[in-house]
């Protein structure tokens, strides 16, 4: 059996390749894959076959690919390249003739408004169009959006977005990975849709209370409107395109669009998620 990864070279392809190795499965089934093969050679280091894969590169994923039985396809990270890429990579996986396809989409991709939702959404529709056999990952946003800025938030005293009172069911990335490993290593899962999240949802401005309870000091949560968000995230040196995606997706969780009350998550890796008070005591360590 052979299980390929791709983007593990990125956060959650990696630990996804980390999560199937501590499961058991032998390095030597594990096929890691990234568009530089230099940032996965400690894979190749501990037994795991290491291929180049790039999506704008059919050739590459065909070679890729050989032999897969199973697929994670970690969606890719340049929004306006991502339905194309998709497209590329599942024709491969057809060719190499894989048994399953495990896709990580966004919470309710089928119904969501965001610009991000809409190209899972195409990727979801061609999975069926091609009549892959296929399970949907749709996980919520990652813990780690915010802790990664918890330094700023520190220095500005303020959580800064645009989501309103909207919940977001936010886990850690470790614990999405876990989940597609237990799909990729056990039965039952074809045809499943998993609406993926963290146990305990909460809004911004719980998620600053969380942080000014284990920082010791106050910090708020400033709501502002779209485009002024969208602005303040130019200013702190994103890309336009991306801060516009960005604010819009804060837009959606005003909406409760990154909520879900599905346990699915703890289900699969038989566990309770990582909560919020954890993730912030463990970025301030």
């Amino acid at each position: 059996m052979s299980i390929v990864v791709t983007g593990a070279s990125g956060q959650l392809g990696r630990l996804a390749v980390e999560a199937l190795l501590d499961r058991g499965v032998p390095a030597s089934d594990i096929v890691a894959t990234g568009r530089d093969i230099d940032r996965i050679k400690e894979f190749a280091d501990r037994g795991v076959v290491v291929r180049r894969a790039d999506f704008a590169d059919p050739d590459s994923l065909t070679a890729a690919f050989e032999g897969a039985d199973k697929l994670l396809l970690v969606s890719t990270t340049t929004v306006d390249e991502r339905v194309a890429n998709h497209r590329r990579a599942i024709d491969a996986a057809v060719a190499a003739g894989a048994s399953l396809v495990a896709y990580t989409s966004m919470s309710h991709a089928d119904t969501a408004t965001t610009i991000l939702a809409s190209t899972h959404r195409a990727t979801e529709e061609y999975l069926r169009e091609r009549g892959v056999p296929s399970v949907l990952l749709r996980n919520s946003w990652y813990l780690e959006n915010y802790m990664d800025q918890l330094q700023l938030v520190l220095r500005n005293e303020a959580v800064v977005g645009a989501a309103g009172r909207g919940r977001i069911s936010a886990a850690a990335r470790a614990d999405y990975a876990e989940a597609a490993a237990v799909v990729l290593t056990t039965e039952g899962h074809v045809g499943a849709v998993y609406e993926l999240g963290g146990d305990e949802a909460f809004t911004l401005t719980e998620l600053a209370t969380a942080i000014s309870a284990a920082a010791g000091k106050q910090i708020s949560y400033t709501d502002l409107p779209a485009d002024e968000f969208a602005r303040a995230l130019t200013d702190a040196g994103l890309p336009a395109d991306l801060a516009h995606v960005l604010a819009d997706a804060d837009l959606g969780m005003s909406r409760d669009e990154l909520f879900t009350g599905s346990g699915d998550l703890s289900r699969l890796i038989g566990r309770p998620t990582t909560s919020l008070a954890d993730a912030v005591a463990a970025a301030l360590r």
